[in-house]
């Protein structure tokens, strides 16, 4: 077999201080910055970090040389794959799915104001995630499209390889993930529409995960203009990714550039009682539900609770989306 060389890449930002805190509970043990292996597919070597040198030629512990599935560590809080894409482990957790109406719904507590242009299928559930995973730190870009699918889909392809990935549908982003699973080993998956929110929220409990919503329509709000690319500030194009403030768990473009598909079928609203981890594949609608806000959006719908859907047939410039993994 032809010695392959790896490019392991380190992960500089540290992870925040809740995360940590939660992984530390639960591993027992100091979560830091961590090289991880990438598959690169071949013969199975259960690889881990232990096993790298860094600039090195990898190696697997079946054997010098030999390429395997990578294993994720206890203590991996990020990792880069074989394509670029990088990773953040997210903890389980319970949260509180959706906006307040502010009109006091004791059913669904706890009861807050009511968020600005919030819409009567935003209802509040507790819902809660029994298992950490991994969440793709930015929306796929361009430039990962092509590695896996040798094609240039997108409206926006003057914007650049590291720009988000739109006019793909439900049905296509599908066997891009097929393809990569197939490439690696390993079972990447839109997110569900809870762990799109999860994720997005990271931990907070307003509009934005900056902030409250303060301005409606195409102005400049406060707090998404520092989080977001959206109708106000887009020059109605999408933009590079991660060049706007993440989130408390390293999130980027929770709230702006594309809208992103998640795995679940629309459905009115959420069910009344509280649910373990949620997903949607029986409904009266069609649809798939898509998530966050776009460069067409106005400040209204990028709010972390904003609900829309669409055919998975359908493709929009307006469209793309970030993938999950399993956690350890």
């Amino acid at each position: 077999m032809q010695i392959q060389k790896e490019k392991i890449k380190k992960k500089n930002k540290a992870v925040s201080l809740i995360t940590a805190l939660v992984l530390f509970a639960t591993y027992g043990t100091a979560v830091g910055n961590t090289v991880v292996v990438v598959p690169l597919g071949g013969a199975v070597g259960n690889a881990t970090t232990a096993d790298v040198v860094k600039g090195k030629t990898f190696s697997s512990k079946s054997g010098k040389g030999l390429t395997g599935i990578m294993e994720i560590t206890p203590n991996t809080v990020s990792y880069t794959n074989s394509i670029g894409m990088e990773f953040r482990l997210l903890p389980a957790g319970t949260f509180i799915m959706g906006s307040p109406e502010g009109t006091g719904d004791v059913a669904h507590p706890p009861i807050w104001p009511g968020e600005s242009e919030r819409h009567i299928y935003e209802r509040q559930v507790h819902v809660t995630l029994s298992q950490s995973f991994y969440m793709q730190t930015t929306e796929v870009t361009q430039g990962q499209w092509q590695q896996i699918m040798g094609t240039t889909p997108s409206s926006f392809s003057s914007c650049g390889q590291d720009c988000p990935v739109e006019n793909i549908s439900w049905d296509d982003a599908q066997v891009f993930i097929a393809n990569l699973n197939a490439s690696e080993g390993v079972t990447y998956s839109l997110p569900t529409e809870a762990q799109w929110e999860y994720a997005a929220r990271a931990g907070t409990i307003s509009a934005f995960y900056n902030g409250e919503i303060s301005q409606d329509g195409n102005v400049s709000d406060p707090n998404l203009i520092k989080i977001g690319w959206y109708r106000f500030n887009s020059s109605f194009s999408t933009h590079p990714v991660a060049q706007k403030e993440e989130n408390p768990w390293g999130l980027y473009d929770m709230a702006g550039n594309v809208m992103e598909w998640c795995q679940d079928l629309f459905s009115n609203n959420y069910q009344e009682n509280p649910q373990t981890d949620p997903v949607v594949t029986s409904s009266s609608y069609t649809q798939r539900v898509i998530r966050g806000g776009g460069w067409f959006s106005d400040v209204e719908n990028c709010r972390s609770a904003r609900r829309s859907q669409l055919e998975p047939s359908s493709t929009s410039a307006q469209v793309g989306f970030r993938l999950v993994l399993p956690g350890p």
